[in-house]
């Protein structure tokens, strides 16, 4: 609360950028406390709040986030379509927008990372004040990322403005999520449908994962769906094994739907060389099962630089790890593998790509190579 005190005080607010894994609480703990602010403040004659709470994770520039916000907030008159005006008339019409508000008012950005390198807005926003575009209105932006990167890709001049306070979510350790499921358990679970054991499991699958709080209660969840559905009395740590499995396809298949066709090719070779217990593996070598992949399904190759720029996607996607290897006066790179087990890619693989001999003759050398 510490950094959204200046609001209390009638100052500037602070720009505040917020970062750490997924499900870890960022957006909860963001909406439950400017909620506190909210009621807070609305003790005080003299502090105007209000708060635009915006979710970036379909805009890729900072033209489509103002556009957002300008007909997210709408005071003035009718909204603006998405396209067809120059940026800086888009910005005036945000600011115009804000100072018919007036007061303070906080921008809240969630994935404000979608917008990539296009950050002109992060730049905008925290100096508007002191250009006096908005007269009236003091503006405060909290930006939510999940991308421990995107700071470090931000202009340093955006890097001063918007991370005056940084503040990190760790992940949650076994206890911790233990503790979240517990007191979810107490509400949601019927007395004694939980076996002794499942909670610690569910909590230490979590944390050994992403230490995502989410994933501790999808866990809990889907077991208890496993559990009603095949009309058993109790949660047991065979159904949270099965919950498990699941949910690592189904997020599998979401983070594949995502990639471009020559993104899904990068990990399909990945797979492949998997297969034939070939990883971890250079840039290079993946090159060579990637070509051939592209060559048996009819799709042309990209250059070995451009697959290699699909691989931080994976990386990200948490589908792949890579492993520095430093080799003296010849270089460092990085050696690639699947971060996932390799049953759970080729399934979900199959439901995504449409290249089922390709997937087939993998299966095929995986089960000669005893690769599960």
């Amino acid at each position: 609360m510490k950094a959204l005190q200046p609001i209390v005080d009638g100052w500037e607010p602070n720009n505040i950028f917020l970062y750490g894994g997924t499900g870890v609480g960022k957006t909860a703990v963001t909406g439950y406390l400017l909620e506190r602010l909210q009621r807070d403040v609305g003790e005080y004659d003299d502090v105007d709040l209000s708060v635009v709470s915006l979710n970036c994770k379909t805009l890729n520039s900072s033209y489509q986030v103002a556009v957002e916000l300008v007909n997210t907030i709408q005071q003035s008159s009718a909204g603006i379509s998405s396209t067809g005006y120059p940026q800086q008339t888009v910005f005036k019409r945000l600011y115009e927008e804000l100072d018919v508000i007036g007061g303070t008012v906080l921008l809240v950005l969630d994935e404000v990372d979608a917008i990539g390198e296009r950050d002109g807005l992060l730049y905008e926003l925290p100096r508007a004040r002191a250009n006096d575009k908005p007269d009236a209105t003091k503006i405060g932006v909290i930006g939510i990322s999940n991308n421990f990167r995107f700071r470090e890709q931000l202009d340093p001049r955006v890097q001063d403005t918007l991370c005056e306070r940084e503040l990190q979510f760790p992940p949650y350790d076994a206890h911790e999520l233990e503790n979240t499921l517990e007191s979810r358990a107490e509400i949601a679970v019927a007395n004694d449908a939980v076996e002794e054991g499942v909670l610690n499991f569910c909590a230490a699958l979590a944390a050994r994962d992403s230490g995502s709080a989410r994933q501790a209660l999808d866990l809990l969840r889907l077991a208890g769906e496993l559990t009603e559905n095949q009309e058993e009395d109790s949660i047991t740590t065979n159904h949270v094994d099965s919950a498990r499995s699941r949910l690592e396809q189904e997020r599998l298949k979401e983070g594949m739907r995502e990639l471009t066709t020559h993104g899904r090719l990068a990990l399909l070779a990945v797979v492949s060389k998997t297969a034939k217990a070939e990883t971890s593996c250079r840039t290079r070598e993946l090159y060579e099962e990637y070509r051939t992949l592209c060559d048996s399904s009819g799709i042309d190759s990209l250059g070995q630089r451009s697959l290699h720029n699909h691989l931080p996607d994976l990386r990200m996607l948490g589908i792949l790890s890579a492993e520095e290897n430093r080799s003296g006066s010849r270089g460092n790179y990085y050696s690639y593998k699947l971060d996932v087990p390799f049953s759970s890619a080729i399934d979900a693989m199959s439901d995504v790509l449409r290249l089922h001999s390709e997937i087939e003759t993998i299966r095929e050398v995986a089960s000669v190579n005893n690769v599960a």
